[in-house]
């Protein structure tokens, strides 16, 4: 369980992320936007990577629950696919810092925790979304020319490209309005004909 000062930490953190990029975060950058000495920061974070990690960790318990929820719903595999997508662009378009942290390679290149941590994300998820995906092809829901867990992939890799893309557009335009038009084109694709 995070403390109020821990919680604070994060949020704050994201701010900065969204303001000035993932090399604003620093530990001098956060004391001064919360107003706390540096030395202050350390007590609650040993690093800026412990920072970072804690954003995953909550990411992941996020998305965590979220995959799940779907996973363990009644209902078609269309429906918890267009469910997943459509709450990742609620998530994302109100938190927009989170895809500077989740989709950023240069800072996980050269931290194999972050690498790890945001591997585990991943692979829980496309270990659920495969699984809802051939559950949907056993129902004779879903086309079954393709592996689900190919599927997956593609889900996966069109829902990360269309976000960013969205980010290098400096966040123009709106990403549930336009995310359900891709949701529409997903759904098309992978729907048994």
């Amino acid at each position: 369980m995070k403390t109020s000062r821990q919680k604070e930490i994060i949020e704050v953190a994201l701010e900065l992320i969204s303001e000035k990029g993932i090399q604003g975060l620093t530990i001098k950058n956060l004391a001064i936007k919360i107003g706390i000495t540096e030395p202050a920061i350390y007590r609650h974070y040993d690093s800026k990577i412990d920072i970072l990690i804690a954003v995953l960790d909550l990411f992941k318990q996020n998305t965590e629950q979220l995959f799940e929820k779907e996973l363990n719903n009644d209902g078609k595999a269309i429906d918890k696919i267009e469910h997943l997508f459509t709450k990742h662009f609620i998530t994302f378009s109100a938190t927009p810092s989170l895809v500077s942290v989740i989709f950023s390679e240069e800072i996980f290149r050269s931290e194999p925790v972050l690498i790890d941590k945001i591997s585990e994300v991943i692979d829980k998820n496309d270990k659920i979304l495969t699984t809802i995906i051939s559950n949907g092809q056993k129902t004779g829901e879903i086309r079954t020319d393709i592996e689900a867990k190919y599927l997956s992939t593609i889900i996966i890799g069109t829902l990360r490209l269309f976000v960013k893309k969205w980010q290098f557009s400096a966040y123009s335009y709106n990403l549930p309005k336009e995310g359900k038009k891709l949701i529409e084109s997903i759904k098309f694709l992978i729907i048994k004909q």
